[in-house]
């Protein structure tokens, strides 16, 4: 499999680890949108949202769980933070393994910017 972030999992590829337990690994994303973004990603391969079966639904609940654990951990869980996740080429994913996008340390606004 061809996956950046499968490779990533598996310590083929280097990444800045913020975060593991059993099924999500966290990291510093290489271009941050905000003074703290964080990539959670499944252990598990998973393309899309799309995707998803049944059987692996609890994927996502592990991925905000974890999220707002670092939150905490990181100070910003009071204040407010982002939370995104998005789904094929229209929606702005670029890496087809679902991940959640964790940011904080500034004030977000709607539209996303």
């Amino acid at each position: 499999m061809d996956c950046l972030f499968c490779k990533i999992i598996n310590r083929d590829i280097p990444a800045d680890i913020v975060y593991e337990d059993e099924d999500v690994l966290a990291f510093n994303d290489i271009n941050p949108q905000a003074p703290t973004h964080v990539l959670l990603v499944p252990k598990q391969h998973v393309a899309t949202l799309n995707d998803l079966e049944e059987d692996n639904l609890p994927l996502v609940g592990r991925l905000s769980f974890a999220a707002a654990k670092l939150a905490k951990e990181y100070g910003f869980a009071e204040d407010g933070y982002r939370v995104v996740l998005n789904c094929n080429e229209k929606g702005g994913q670029t890496v087809y393994h679902i991940h959640m996008h964790l940011m904080g340390g500034r004030r977000f606004t709607w539209p996303a910017g």
